[in-house]
C-alpha cells in the first residue's frame, strides 16, 4: 500500500472557489484503493459551511514556532466519500469571510504558514505519506520545507513530493526580506537557482525547483508555459526541468454531472434520446429567464469567470454584432465590473435573446449546460478548462480558442470528414471567433444531421476522473517505486 497525501488550499464540498477545488474533492475518489491510501489536508477555514464544520472532529493540538512566535495548531478530521480530510486549525489566519484575500504579504504568510504546519503535524495523525502531492503556489513551500528543516528527522526522510500547476499565473510573490522573515528560510534559499526571481520571493518557485515531479493539468498546457508567452516569467526554469514536467488532462465527477440523473434540470436525456428531449430544457429556459420561447432559435451559453483571461474581451468587440443573428445568448458569472456591466447592458438592450446573470449558481449552470445547443469559451489562455468538458457530457457542443486543455479536449469539427466534437479558432482575434459561431450556426440550421452527429461523439468522449487517475497513478508508481 503507498500512502499519498494531497496537500491543497480548497476542496469539495468543504471549501471551493474555483476548479482547483473540483480536483482535490473529485481525484483521490478515482484512485485505486486496493494499492493507495490517499489522504487531503486542507485549512480550516472559518467560513466554512456550518454543515461541514459540524462533521470534524478534534484530533490533536500543538504550539509551533513561525513567524519568531509560538502559534497555535489544531487538527481535525473528518471522513467523506470514503476519503479521510485534515484539516488545520489556526482561526488567526483562517478566519474571516472568505478563503482568500486581497493582501498578498498576508496571503504568503498565512499560506507558509498552512505548509510547515501540514509538515510538522504529519507524526501526530499517525500518517507517513511515501508522497505529498502540492496543489498550486499555496503549498509551494513543502517541497522547500522537506528539503531544509524536515530532512534531518528519520520520519521525513525519502518523502517524495509533486508540485501540480493548474494555474501559473499565481505564483505567491513578494519581497525576498519580508519572505525570509515569515518563513524561517536561510539566505541559501533566495538565490536566482531557487526561491528568488526577478528580485522577488516566489513561493511556486520553490516548489517547482524543489518537487521531484511537476505536473500541470493539460499536455499542451505543460508545452505552452515553456514558452515566454505562456510562461508567466518560469518559463526558463520550467524548460530546465522539461524531464520532470508532465500534462495530465483534469477530468469532470461524471455522478455529478449526468444529465440522465441531474436533479437540478427540467428534462433528463442521455446519449440516446437527446434530440427529442434536450430541447425541453431550452423551452423551460428560456421562459425561467424571460427569453423568447422558440425551440429552433441556437441558445449559446457561457459559464465563466468575467475576465481577460476568459477572453471577454473578444466577445466585447464583437456582441453588438453577434446579436443580430438568430441566436439567444445565456450568461453565467461574475468578474470584472466592465464586464459584468457589459452584459447587464445587453440584456437592457436585447432582452428577449440575451440574459446577463452577474452572480454564481450551481443549479442554473447545471440548466445551462442542459438547454443551450453550444458553449462559447474563448480564452487567451486556459490550463484545462472545465466547462468545455460538462459541455460536451451535456451535448452542448463547444466554441473554443486553441489553447491549453481546450485545444487537448475538443476535436475541432471537420465537415469533409465527418469528424470532432466542437467548433475552434487559433488566433486570438474577436472576428476570428465570430467567424467560428458564424461557421457553427451554419452547421445547426444547414446540416441539422451533422449538428447532431458533433453531439453523438462528444457525448461519448469520455473524460471522467477515472482516465486522469491512472495516469496519476502511473507517476506515483514511477516516483516511488
Amino acid at each position: 500500500m503507498k500512502n499519498i497525501l494531497f496537500v491543497a488550499s480548497e476542496g469539495v464540498p468543504f471549501i471551493k472557489t474555483g476548479g482547483l477545488a473540483d480536483v482535490v474533492g473529485s481525484l483521490p475518489k478515482c484512485i485505486d484503493k486496493k494499492y493507495y491510501d490517499i489522504r487531503v489536508i486542507l485549512p480550516k477555514y472559518t467560513c466554512m459551511k456550518q454543515e461541514f464544520k459540524d462533521m470534524l472532529t478534534f484530533r490533536q493540538s500543538f504550539y509551533m514556532d513561525f513567524n519568531w512566535r509560538s502559534v497555535y495548531v489544531g487538527i481535525l478530521e473528518a471522513e467523506y466519500d470514503g476519503i479521510k480530510y485534515y484539516f488545520i486549525d489556526n482561526e488567526g489566519y483562517f478566519g474571516g469571510p472568505k478563503p482568500y484575500c486581497d493582501d498578498p504579504l498576508w496571503e504568503i504568510e498565512k499560506y507558509a504558514f498552512f505548509c510547515r504546519a501540514v509538515l510538522s503535524s504529519l507524526p501526530l495523525i499517525d500518517f507517513r505519506p511515501d508522497l505529498i502531492h502540492c496543489h498550486d503556489w499555496q503549498t509551494g513551500l513543502i517541497p522547500v520545507y522537506l528539503h531544509e528543516r524536515f530532512g534531518e528527522g528519520q520520519f521525513y526522510q525519502g518523502i517524495k513530493t509533486v508540485m501540480t500547476i493548474h494555474n501559473l499565473k499565481f505564483q505567491g510573490k513578494w519581497s525576498v526580506k519580508e519572505v525570509k522573515d515569515i518563513t524561517g528560510l536561510s539566505d541559501y534559499y533566495f538565490a536566482p537557482d531557487k526561491l528568488e526571481a526577478y528580485k522577488d520571493a516566489n513561493l511556486l518557485k520553490g516548489g517547482i525547483v524543489y518537487a521531484d515531479a511537476i505536473t500541470t493539468v493539460s499536455d499542451s498546457y505543460a508545452e505552452e508555459i515553456k514558452t515566454a508567452f505562456y510562461g508567466e516569467g518560469l518559463d526558463g526554469l520550467l524548460n530546465a526541468r522539461a524531464g520532470s514536467l508532465r500534462g495530465i488532462v483534469n477530468g469532470i465527477d461524471y455522478d455529478e454531472f449526468n444529465p440522465e440523473t441531474d436533479k437540478f434540470i427540467a428534462q433528463k436525456y442521455n446519449a440516446i434520446n437527446f434530440r427529442k428531449e434536450k430541447v425541453k430544457n431550452k423551452l423551460k429556459l428560456q421562459e425561467e429567464l424571460g427569453l423568447t420561447k422558440d425551440a429552433g432559435t441556437m441558445m449559446i451559453g457561457i459559464v465563466s469567470r468575467l475576465t481577460d483571461q476568459k477572453g471577454f474581451d473578444l466577445i466585447a468587440y464583437v456582441m453588438d454584432e453577434l446579436c443580430q443573428d438568430k441566436v439567444q445568448i445565456v450568461v453565467l458569472g461574475t468578474g470584472e465590473e466592465r464586464y459584468e456591466n457589459m452584459f447587464r447592458h445587453f440584456d437592457w438592450k436585447y432582452g428577449d435573446k440575451v440574459s446577463g446573470n452577474i452572480f454564481y449558481s450551481d443549479e442554473l449552470s447545471h440548466k445551462i449546460y442542459a438547454a443551450c445547443d453550444a458553449f462559447l469559451m474563448p480564452s487567451l489562455f486556459e490550463p484545462c478548462g472545465l466547462s468545455q468538458l460538462m459541455a460536451l457530457r451535456y451535448g452542448t457542443v463547444p466554441i473554443v480558442r486553441e489553447t491549453g486543455g481546450l485545444k487537448d479536449t475538443v476535436e475541432p469539427y471537420n465537415e469533409y470528414e465527418s469528424t470532432g466534437t466542437g467548433f475552434s479558432f487559433t488566433n486570438y482575434n474577436a472576428h476570428e471567433m465570430l467567424r467560428t459561431i458564424r461557421y457553427a450556426e451554419h452547421i445547426y440550421y444547414d446540416k441539422k444531421r451533422e449538428w447532431n452527429k458533433i453531439i453523438d461523439r462528444g457525448m461519448a468522449a469520455n473524460f471522467s476522473w477515472y482516465t486522469s487517475a491512472e495516469k496519476y497513478q502511473e507517476m506515483y508508481d514511477w516516483l516511488i517505486g
